[in-house]
């Protein structure tokens, strides 16, 4: 299991003002499901980070660009960094990543099956998991011991009746078939 990724905790901590009460919520969200990615399929170095950038990003336009249609945003920071650390060439895969982590419906464009292992992941950790993809009820306890949900998915509940209130019509934009 990964319990300490350098990466991931230095680019939070960016952002620890932008997610303010809800920071160790999040950092424990983008572990288990950095770690659900690691129970679905063997990730070699590069694959691993692409997923790790992928796990930091995918949720956090939610708190940078406050609002529930925190696609666009968390795309943007994401290729944003990339630009700053020379690696722009991975964007369209980790945008890819972030666009589709919650698609309901396989995800059929990514040649390397990162978007999908993703999707995959997320849907284990936001069902707080009922939705398994053949994960053991053991590997799910043991990922959710480590990482405590902090609130993420009372804070999540929380933003989507705020959302279902203010957009009726779409209450879920980030949800994709």
């Amino acid at each position: 299991m990964l319990t300490k990724i350098e990466l991931l905790d230095e680019l939070l901590q960016r952002y620890a003002g932008n997610l303010g009460n809800d920071f160790t919520g999040y950092r424990n969200h983008v572990y288990r499901v950095i770690n659900f990615c690691c129970s679905l399929s063997t990730l070699d170095a590069v694959n691993l980070e692409k997923i790790v950038l992928a796990g930091v990003f995918h949720d956090l336009g939610i708190w940078t660009a406050k609002t529930f249609d925190y696609l666009p945003p968390s795309e943007q920071l994401a290729e944003d960094f990339l630009q700053e650390i020379d690696k722009l060439d991975w964007a369209q895969e980790i945008i890819l990543i972030i666009r589709n982590h919650h698609k309901i419906t396989r995800s059929h464009r990514d040649p390397q099956n990162l978007a999908e292992v993703f999707r995959k992941a997320d849907w284990v950790d936001v069902s707080r998991g009922a939705v398994t993809f053949g994960r053991s009820r053991q590997k799910r306890r043991e990922i959710f011991s480590a990482f405590p949900d902090a609130g993420f998915h009372i804070r999540l509940v929380q933003l989507s009746l705020k959302r279902l209130l203010t957009n009726p019509l779409s209450p879920l934009p980030m949800m994709r078939l």
